[in-house]
């Protein structure tokens, strides 16, 4: 079957998402996430786009760019190959990381502009991850928050959305029709998770408090990896600081 022409976009904006093949992780931990990012800001100096948002989901990623210098399939394809070759040398294997091409969208206005960004920064609450979006470490929107980055051009959403209404566009509860390639994620109740701590460990997860730090550490990072954990339901369920997890 041919594939189908992708939408090109007038404004050269396009929502970019990435998944993993066969929904395999693509980013299994904190490197890769750094990783991923450094590979994007290289790539966008020599490829002269912009990048107006992002977010990291483990097995699949958004990105809001837009196309100036090289068009959206060399940019692309230049940001993929080279975060492929960076995680097959770190995990020593070979072959293909990215599920065929890349999906993306036009977004040719500022009324979508604003709602696929928005929907990027709400994706780990929507799916579970975390309680805020604030409290998600690999989205963009803290970049804007804190008017600092390394990898974002924060100029244009700031003036088309207005600094002082930011973060309430970002927060605000809306149903959009915006692609995506998640698929929902069940949450795991306080008792569930609990079973999955001692499964995990051995030991009962209220007494988790109890054990040495580095003991701690270990298993709230093991821990965080299962789909849908947030800092402030670990914290609750083990009775860890929430501070402490944080900074894992």
């Amino acid at each position: 079957m041919p594939r189908s022409a992708r939408q090109l976009s007038s404004s050269g904006i396009y929502h970019v998402v990435i998944r993993g093949v066969n929904k395999q992780t693509i980013f299994a931990d904190d490197e890769d996430n750094t990783a991923f990012l450094k590979i994007l800001g290289e790539c966008k100096e020599l490829s002269g786009f912009e990048v107006y948002g992002y977010c990291l989901m483990g097995n699949h990623a958004h990105l809001l760019l837009k196309q100036i210098e090289e068009n959206i399939g060399q940019l692309m394809k230049r940001v993929a190959s080279r975060y492929v070759k960076w995680f097959n040398w770190k995990y020593d294997r070979c072959g293909h990381l990215f599920q065929e091409r890349y999906k993306s969208e036009a977004v040719e206005d500022d009324t979508y502009f604003v709602a696929v960004l928005r929907y990027i920064h709400q994706n780990p609450r929507k799916a579970g991850i975390c309680e805020t979006i604030g409290e998600y470490k690999w989205s963009s929107y803290n970049d804007y928050i804190y008017k600092k980055s390394t990898v974002v051009d924060l100029d244009f959403a700031l003036e088309v959305i207005g600094e002082s209404d930011f973060e309430r566009f970002m927060n605000e509860d809306k149903e959009e029709s915006i692609m995506d390639y998640a698929e929902p994620r069940k949450r795991l109740t306080d008792e569930e998770l609990a079973a999955e701590i001692e499964s995990i460990s051995g030991i009962k997860a209220i007494m988790i408090q109890n054990e040495q730090r580095e003991k701690i550490d270990s298993i709230c990072r093991e821990v965080l990896k299962i789909v849908g954990v947030s800092t402030r339901q670990l914290s609750r369920v083990t009775g860890v600081s929430a501070n402490i997890i944080w900074h894992l």
